[in-house]
């Protein structure tokens, strides 16, 4: 879920107009702002040196940890991969019991800037694992482009509906409702909405080594 000419997203970039900033969740900005300086402490870094290493603004960043400003789906992905972690590290919170359930008035759900491509994690953060689950929707002819995640990271992708291209250093697929598409993750890749209607993904990410 996990960078995206810029609706932007998990970590993506899409070619429409951005738009005002769209918050993921009315309470996922506190959260993110926790985990942002748990994990940057943890690793020694100074808000200018995490600026540095992410691209983004130290102002950003500081607001972010503070909880007062909701980032966008390529602003977490950009500081996920400055701090060495996985997307769902900098959303996630510590749940308990052996079923867990995800109601869909609590997902957590990520915006790009324009709020044309959103992103709904489809499991819990409080357990190591080694693949997440995402919902992804993608307003009609928008695009979302994502950059190169972990090396090893693998995406398998199902078109649920709508008409979806999906391009891979630079070769395009064209996918319907029913068709899925598996690709290695750690280079550049994009998806576009082909279609007049919403187009509606899940997604499935593996990565190399185990997280969480």
């Amino acid at each position: 879920m996990a960078k995206p000419k810029r609706s932007r997203t998990r970590g993506s970039t899409a070619s429409v107009a951005p738009g005002a900033e769209a918050a993921p969740t009315a309470d996922l900005a506190p959260l993110v702002g926790t985990n942002l300086r748990r994990l940057r402490v943890k690793r020694e870094l100074s808000l200018e040196k995490l600026s540095r290493l992410s691209g983004v603004s130290r102002a950003m960043l500081g607001q972010v940890e503070l909880g007062q400003s909701a980032p966008t789906i390529n602003v977490l992905w950009k500081i996920s991969t400055a701090l060495g972690v996985p997307f769902s590290a900098l959303i996630g919170s510590k749940q308990t019991g052996g079923v867990t359930v995800l109601r869909s008035e609590q997902a957590k759900v990520l915006s790009s800037h324009d709020g044309r491509f959103r992103s709904r994690a489809l499991f819990p953060f409080d357990e190591p694992r080694r693949v997440e689950f995402y919902e992804l929707k993608l307003a009609p002819r928008a695009e979302e482009k994502a950059e190169a995640h972990a090396p090893g990271t693998v995406e398998n992708l199902v078109v649920s509906a709508g008409a979806v291209e999906v391009e891979v250093d630079g070769q395009r697929q064209a996918l319907r409702a029913g068709d899925a598409i598996v690709f290695e993750a750690d280079s550049a890749h994009a998806y576009r909405n082909a279609g007049e209607g919403e187009a509606v993904m899940y997604l499935v990410m593996t990565y190399a080594e185990t997280v969480g």
